[in-house]
């Protein structure tokens, strides 16, 4: 074996390619080919794409499976501690010993042929799933859809979450555009589920070039919901009073409408098991990290990975939503390639001071880039600026006084670095990340 620990792989990994991010489908179907010869996965697939809601649809979907007793796993990116969060069979993340193994398997298949990292995520994680025995993966797609190495493997049913601005530079600067690369999951004949009411008119017009059966929110299924229930129907199926979902937010009902969309077709293409009360416990008892994650205690902490407008709008609904007797403190850093301004413009009006903080690594924003962003907006007093974002959030920590709250957010690797500087988080030694 080329090594024998998991970060070790990770870190040759993050070096091996000579690019970062590099879209393009040939050179891991090459390698997957020489392991497996056939890139039809022996369980059904469910590929998630979308700008914002990816990751609630997964775990929603997993949820629920798993109640129906359905052996179910889950790849999705990025990870918030540990690289094994990407890969789930069952709700157990895989062992270090596993993706290492799959590392090897990988590493000797491919020869000559250059991977990046995510692809030798993508690939770990459809090689631990044949040998897992499951039932069906729902696979995350990493960024855009067409040219991601999730889309190598066809989908039953593709499920296309809302779509925003974000990746503008890879994936197009209008929603029309970027639903092209979103689309590029859907395969001929296989039905597509689209979270939003009015999809990007691209969506809707590849999906009839493909024969591709499309449903569309508040068309084919809708969701209203009452108080602390909710009720769902399609043409088929009528479901009343579900409990609410255990994720915050009222756009969770968004997402949890075409989540049922999907468990609709998977239930009439023969997956019999699924019934009402799967539904129900899928529902209360899915658990995401990082998703306007709050920790109570005499000063709340909320963790989101929030990086884009859209999602920053549904950020500040939410804050608007749930009370607070003190001040709303925001620590925030940023990646240089989203749109800060867009996110400060959504938040400003729910936030008293924020802390801004700056990023390591090759795609990190300085924290004086990203607080120029504020000027002009708000007063000088309410922007606070420290090198990094856990000296942002130190200095947050030490304004806030009982019955505050600290919203730390703006990407993965901030809320990963925050949580990595609270105790309480860490468990046990952990794996690189990217």
């Amino acid at each position: 074996m080329r090594f024998n620990s998991l970060p070790e792989w990770l870190a040759w990994q993050e070096q091996l390619h000579f690019t970062e991010i590099d879209p393009g489908l040939d050179r891991i179907r090459a390698v997957w080919l020489r392991m497996y010869a056939d890139n039809k996965l022996p369980f059904r697939i469910v590929t998630v794409a979308g700008t914002n809601g990816k990751g609630s649809s997964v775990a929603l979907l997993a949820s629920i499976l798993s109640a129906a007793g359905y052996r179910t796993a889950c790849y999705t990116s990025p990870h918030l501690l540990r690289y094994n969060e990407r890969i789930v069979v069952d709700g157990q993340t895989a062992t270090d010993t596993q993706i290492c193994e799959a590392f090897e398997r990988i590493d000797k298949a491919r020869a000559e042929i250059s991977l990046s990292y995510f692809e030798f995520a993508t690939l770990a994680a459809a090689d631990i799933f044949c040998r897992q025995n499951i039932d069906i993966a729902i696979l995350e797609v990493g960024m855009g859809g067409r040219l991601d190495a999730v889309n190598l493997f066809d989908a039953d049913i593709a499920l296309i979450t809302p779509i925003g601005l974000d990746h503008t530079v890879w994936l197009g600067d209008t929603r029309e555009q970027i639903g092209v690369e979103k689309a590029g999951i859907m395969r001929a004949g296989h039905p597509v589920v689209c979270s939003e009411s009015s999809p990007p008119s691209t969506v809707v017009e590849i999906a009839h070039k493909l024969g591709a059966s499309a449903y569309i929110a508040d068309k084919d299924f809708s969701a209203e919901s009452h108080d602390k229930a909710w009720h769902w129907h399609n043409t088929r199926h009528n479901l009343q009073n579900l409990p609410l979902p255990a994720l915050l937010g009222c756009y969770q009902i968004q997402n949890s409408a075409a989540v049922l969309q999907v468990i609709s077709l998977l239930k009439d293409a023969g997956m019999e098991k699924i019934n009402e009360t799967a539904i129900r416990d899928g529902l209360v008892q899915v658990r995401l990290a990082g998703r306007f994650q709050m920790i109570d205690g005499p000063i709340i902490h909320i963790f989101d990975v929030t990086h884009n407008q859209q999602g920053a709008e549904n950020l500040a609904k939410l804050i608007q939503e749930i009370p607070c007797r003190g001040k709303t403190h925001a620590v925030i850093a940023m990646l240089r390639d989203k749109d800060s301004r867009a996110v400060f413009d959504a938040l400003i009006p729910v936030i008293d001071d924020w802390f801004i903080g700056g990023l390591n690594g090759s795609r990190g924003q300085s924290a004086e880039d990203l607080a120029a962003g504020l000027q002009g907006k708000i007063t000088d007093d309410r922007v606070h600026v420290a090198e990094l974002v856990e000296e942002a959030y130190n200095l947050a920590l030490e304004d806030a006084v009982n019955g505050d709250r600290i919203l730390i957010f703006g990407s993965f690797h901030t809320v990963e670095a925050v949580m990595r500087h609270i105790p309480e988080f860490i468990n046990e030694p952990l794996s690189a990340s990217a």
